[in-house]
């Protein structure tokens, strides 16, 4: 990794060397929250606060850091999360990461938001290959991406739940976030928009968003979206017990334990906090995942034994992306998936299925 990394040691420093190397605008849509961006922060502060209860004297010379997830073996109990417009932070942008994540056996959720279409991410990946997408007020437009992923290989569906509307994200606005013209949308979008233009005094993307998201989604969308498709599907943006049983009794694969990164609703529980009510709520029924906030192989730890199955990683895969293409997102699996194998032995557990609550001190 010549020429990246140096003084890198840890997800923190390679978002550090990402700020100095992005455009301020392109960093600030990636890092942003929306308004005071508490939530941002708690996603982190959350993970700060638990504290673990290691095991000693339990033989960790080997270690077993494999999991199954819908029917499919991982290496780690670790996938990409959705994110869009990567090819802001490089030219290759979802190609590079789709590559890293097939030599490392991690599995990516492609963002509808892509700016690199479904069928060439597939073909750059050997790993498992899931599609985000949201209602449309559109639905025709929903289902053609459905067919479409279909089409491509995509082995399930990620719906977000959490994005009736867009969050205020006042960072974008006061650069007056947009794509630059050599950067397009890869899928057909509501009303064929393929760009978003610099605006006046908005965000590019906000100024959009109520053309193409339906506020009038319910739980009856779920069923609709299940009748014409035969692949698993999950809830992204899960916060409570309730919705997790109601998500369950319309039939979901899984749930995403998720804030979207602290940019929808501000002040919105830590997704690390929502997770134990969730997990006792529906746990054995349906995939538990979460996401947010997670920079270190203790996270990790505390969030399986919380009760998800699997965790999903974000900007940090956009901070090595932004730094050196696939090689940058491969030196990012490679921190985090070391620290989690440390992390797991400084445990004393030699398998993900030895990750309990009771790893988890008490009152964190």
């Amino acid at each position: 990794m010549s020429g990246v990394q140096g003084d890198l040691i840890n997800l923190h420093d390679m978002e550090g060397a990402a700020r100095e190397r992005l455009p301020p605008m392109i960093f600030g849509y990636y890092a942003s929250g929306s308004h005071d961006e508490i939530t941002l922060r708690e996603n982190r502060a959350a993970y700060e606060r638990i504290a673990l209860r290691p095991r000693v004297l339990a033989n960790v010379s080997e270690r077993d850091l494999s999991t199954t997830l819908l029917g499919a073996s991982l290496p780690a109990p670790i996938l990409i999360a959705p994110m869009a417009f990567q090819r802001l932070a490089h030219p290759d942008g979802e190609l590079a990461t789709a590559r890293a994540a097939a030599r490392a056996g991690w599995g990516m959720i492609l963002s509808t938001l892509s700016t690199t279409p479904v069928e060439e991410v597939s073909a750059a990946t050997n790993a498992p290959l899931w599609f985000q997408l949201y209602v449309f007020k559109d639905r025709e437009m929903t289902r053609a991406l459905v067919e479409r992923a279909e089409r491509a290989g995509c082995s399930a569906l990620v719906l977000t739940v959490d994005t009736p509307v867009l969050g205020r994200r006042e960072r974008d606005v006061r650069n007056h976030f947009h794509l630059p013209a050599d950067v397009s949308i890869a899928h057909t979008m509501p009303g064929g928009m393929q760009k978003l233009p610099e605006v006046d005094d908005d965000s590019g993307l906000a100024a959009h968003a109520h053309s193409m998201l339906d506020a009038a989604v319910t739980w009856r969308d779920i069923d609709w979206l299940r009748s014409f498709t035969t692949l698993p599907v999950l809830l992204k943006g899960i916060l409570r017990a309730d919705d997790a049983r109601l998500a369950v009794e319309n039939g979901v694969a899984g749930i995403i334990v998720s804030n979207h990164g602290g940019r929808q609703l501000d002040t919105a529980v830590a997704s690390i906090r929502a997770l134990p009510e969730i997990a006792q709520a529906v746990a054995g029924e349906v995939e538990i995942l979460v996401d947010g906030g997670i920079r270190r192989g203790t996270d990790i730890v505390k969030a399986l034994a919380l009760g998800a199955r699997a965790v999903l990683l974000g900007r940090p895969v956009l901070w090595g992306l932004a730094l050196n293409g696939e090689e940058g997102v491969t030196l990012v699996m490679e921190m985090l998936r070391d620290e989690l194998d440390l992390a797991m032995a400084l445990c004393g557990c030699r398998s993900i299925g030895e990750l309990g609550a009771d790893l988890i001190a008490s009152g964190g």
